[in-house]
């Protein structure tokens, strides 16, 4: 007998968006259903994109921080509600609004009918991270109106987004929701979350100018953030399912004495060429 389908919840927060979030809703409205969306919206100024369908709403005064006390009252803001859904939903999922959680298309099932037949193993699941970048000297401009992993092909393997983003119970996460304090966390097998924030280099370069995120302290995160550019095109790429099993391994038992609830990163910046299967996704 096959197991109830879950009520998942998928949560974001968004301020100054046209690229992502359309994405983000049309990608989680898919898998679990409009109506089972959270878009928190950063400000009064901010409003859904035409033709969102019957998300959940919540504005929130715009009040900036500098980015770490911002990104901790974010890990808190999101946690809080997080454990407000648990009386409606099975399941919550919080992200940023670039990044998309995805199930290996070779599986031939949806995420919710995934993540419903994973029953059990700790209060979180982490996806597999995939910092998704232009390569400079093969790829070109991105086109909004087209799939991503249509237009690109490669992948930084990082720890940083590897998260413990998917909750199977009340939780709290910490910063930038790369950890959940006081737990363990657990890379599920046949989860990638494709981390998008430097998918086209053009976008990308033009938030250093944000004269909101240079007056809160981002521009060195966001200059840090663009040497991927560097990493992707200067690489030599490994095949993406030989590399997989080898990073999973390596985060999970390579970790931090000093932060053993986060997954360990892997030192030379593995780059790997995206399997062919899930071009056309997000």
């Amino acid at each position: 007998m096959s197991p109830r389908p879950l009520d998942i919840c998928a949560m974001t927060t968004v301020r100054n968006d046209a690229l992502f979030l359309p994405k983000w809703i049309a990608h989680y409205g898919a898998a679990f259903g409009h109506k089972n969306l959270l878009v928190i919206l950063d400000g009064h100024d901010q409003d859904l994109p035409a033709g969102s369908g019957p998300v959940n709403l919540i504005r929130l005064p715009h009040r900036p921080r500098p980015r770490v006390p911002a990104m901790r009252r974010r890990a808190r803001v999101m946690s809080a509600i997080a454990r407000g859904m648990f009386h409606y939903f099975d399941r919550v999922i919080a992200t940023d609004v670039d990044e998309f959680i995805v199930v290996d298309p070779r599986l031939g099932v949806d995420l919710r009918s995934y993540l419903s037949q994973r029953m059990g193993g700790g209060a979180a699941i982490s996806a597999l991270g995939l910092d998704v970048g232009q390569h400079l000297r093969e790829e070109g401009p991105l086109d909004p109106a087209r799939p991503f992993l249509e237009q690109r092909s490669y992948a930084h393997v990082s720890a940083r987004y590897t998260k413990p983003a998917i909750a199977t119970r009340p939780l709290t996460w910490g910063s930038g929701m790369h950890r959940v304090k006081g737990r363990n966390f657990r890379i599920d097998p046949n989860l990638f979350l494709f981390h998008f924030g430097m998918v086209d280099y053009a976008r990308a370069t033009g938030k250093t100018a944000d004269p909101d995120r240079l007056t809160t302290g981002w521009e060195g995160h966001l200059a840090r953030r663009e040497a991927l550019f560097g990493i992707i095109t200067n690489s030599t790429p490994r095949d993406g399912d030989t590399y997989f099993p080898i990073a999973r391994r390596r985060q999970s038992w390579l970790r931090p004495i000093y932060a053993w609830n986060k997954p360990g990163m892997i030192p030379g910046d593995p780059v790997i060429r995206i399997p062919a299967r899930f071009c056309g996704l997000v």
